[in-house]
């Protein structure tokens, strides 16, 4: 089947449809990373769907998706590859696979907003932003979530575009951005017509426009304008603020340990003496010390109890400097004998232990939202493992929620790996009270790609959703600190040995999105109901 099949006016539409596709790949961030391009991208295929048919714009927005999720997620090849020990001959089509997933999103975004060109053009204007937003909200839950690299996320480093986070999150940075290519689409379209419309049909063209203008472009242009005012403001106001807040010390400590080598017993002693190494240098480099280190996911590759491992931590490191450490590690539990019918088992947890200056255990956390088919496997009563890359990872169990870490004046909420992704789970932390996030995570398995980069890139958004710093201690890199702005105050370069220490400030701000600003993608969706009862009601009046 090829795509310009039954297409109007050629293969224009086809190109516009790639246009779009290329335009969001060089939008996000790791490989090229242009994020102006996002306001535009969308443009080219929301003027290709407007003289298509239902099935061509499904088709359209396949290839837009196609080319947009494989050059986006391109690293899950190296995941399952490299460490999954899968032939290419699995790892490109499980890539396909999840990029046609991803994909069938935007198609269902193409085929309503087809409908919308053809029996309400500025309803697109509005319909366009309800409709990915609402599209992204479900993706974020269903089969378990994966709201990987959402179009808001592309402007992380656009500080003065994205403080409207601590109103309705990410969701509202790519409402906003889908809300500008939507108005400039219809722009372009009602331009053309003009030039293009005889003397005949002047007095029609002249309707047209007023009533573009008062329903869609002056009312969107408010917005657009409203919510960069409120940028600037924002910025301002939160930069006085954590001026005058109290500040923590923290230092982040990246070990860097080779993917393959982290689990082998004969790493463990050089493990923690690598970390024990890198946290003395950042404490001679800084007076006074730092008060808490962070150190990432499973960087103590054993169980915390009374062995020898544990043991040398305490006495070369935490009690001999005095200092709080956070670092992950992995935790059993026992489950009784009589609780399963049959002889003792055990449930496995990714967890983080918070310590004391005299080396006890504070408190755990244990990870709640794990990776499938990394961490777990869903439905796997049904389903049999997925050979290597489980075996490599573990089948763990899922956490409960909890309070947050206690540490000096710090209240810590922790977000491990594939955590720092969902809004939900760091503002239930904030909700709770915590006025510090700490990401803790292992992003080895993606190698030399994008995908580090893409992953920091959310954990930004959290800092300005909650209006709280986050820590971010990763094995292999990007570390970093996240200032309540979302500035990136520091960060590490990727595999290579490195500590970072900085003064961070502790803020008690309650925004509107813990609030329940949250709730705005779920507003969104519903909000698509009523514009897509209007559209089919015009269509059944043959308007």
């Amino acid at each position: 089947m090829k795509f310009g099949g039954g297409l109007k006016k050629g293969s224009l539409p086809v190109w516009l449809a790639l246009g779009t596709g290329i335009l969001l790949f060089l939008s996000f961030p790791g490989a090229v990373g242009l994020w102006p391009l996002a306001w535009i991208a969308l443009v080219p295929l929301l003027l290709a769907l407007r003289n298509v048919g239902p099935k061509a714009a499904a088709r359209l927005g396949l290839l837009a998706g196609m080319v947009h999720y494989v050059t986006l997620l391109y690293w899950i090849t190296i995941v399952l590859g490299r460490y999954g020990n899968l032939s290419l001959w699995v790892s490109i089509p499980a890539l396909l696979l999840l990029a046609l997933y991803m994909s069938c999103y935007l198609v269902l975004f193409c085929i309503i907003v087809n409908r919308a060109w053809k029996h309400r053009e500025i309803l697109v204007v509005w319909l366009g932003p309800l409709l990915w937003v609402g599209l992204d909200y479900i993706r974020s839950f269903l089969f378990s979530g994966f709201p990987w690299q959402d179009l808001g996320y592309s402007q992380y480093k656009a500080l003065f575009l994205i403080q409207t986070a601590d109103l309705v999150g990410h969701y509202g940075v790519t409402f906003h951005i889908v809300l500008v290519n939507s108005l400039t689409a219809l722009l372009c379209v009602l331009w053309f017509a003009s030039r293009s419309t005889d003397q005949t049909r002047e007095h029609i063209m002249t309707l047209r426009l007023r009533h573009a203008w008062f329903y869609a472009i002056f009312p969107a242009l408010f917005l657009v304008l409203a919510a960069l005012g409120y940028n600037f403001f924002r910025y301002q106001q939160i930069s006085e603020i954590a001026v005058k807040r109290e500040k923590m010390k923290i230092g982040i400590v990246q070990g860097s340990i080779e993917q393959d080598l982290k689990w082998s017993p004969a790493m463990r002693l050089k493990t923690i003496d690598i970390y024990n190494e890198l946290s003395e240098q950042a404490i001679a480099s800084e007076n006074p010390p730092p008060e808490l280190f962070v150190w990432p996911e499973t960087a103590l590759p054993f169980l915390i109890n009374d062995n020898p491992y544990f043991r040398r931590l305490q006495k070369s490191f935490i009690t001999k400097h005095k200092v709080w450490l956070l670092s992950g590690a992995p935790y059993f539990e026992k489950i009784a004998a009589e609780k399963v019918g049959q002889q003792n088992e055990y449930l496995s947890y990714n967890s983080a232990y918070l310590f004391t200056p005299y080396g006890e255990i504070e408190a755990r956390y244990d990870k709640q939202h794990l990776v499938p088919f990394g961490e777990y496997v869903p439905f796997s009563d049904y389903l049999p493992l997925p050979g290597p890359l489980v075996e490599n990872v573990g089948n763990f169990s899922s956490g409960k929620p909890s309070r947050p870490l206690s540490c000096k004046d710090a209240a810590i909420g922790v977000l491990i790996c594939f955590e720092s992704i969902f809004p939900k789970l760091a503002r239930d932390w904030t909700h709770k009270g915590a006025n510090l996030l700490v990401n803790i995570t292992n992003d080895g398995w993606y190698g030399r790609s994008s995908a580090p980069w893409q992953h920091l890139s959310m954990a930004v958004f959290r800092a300005v959703e909650n209006r709280r710093s986050l820590v971010r201690s990763a094995n292999t890199g990007v570390s970093a600190f996240i200032d309540p702005l979302g500035r990136i105050t520091g960060d590490t370069p990727l595999f290579q040995p490195f500590y970072l220490v900085r003064d961070i400030p502790l803020l008690q701000i309650k925004t509107l999105f813990v609030s329940f600003g949250h709730y705005f993608s779920l507003i969104c969706l519903l909000a698509c109901l009523p514009l897509w009862l209007l559209l089919k009601s015009d269509k059944q009046s043959g308007k």
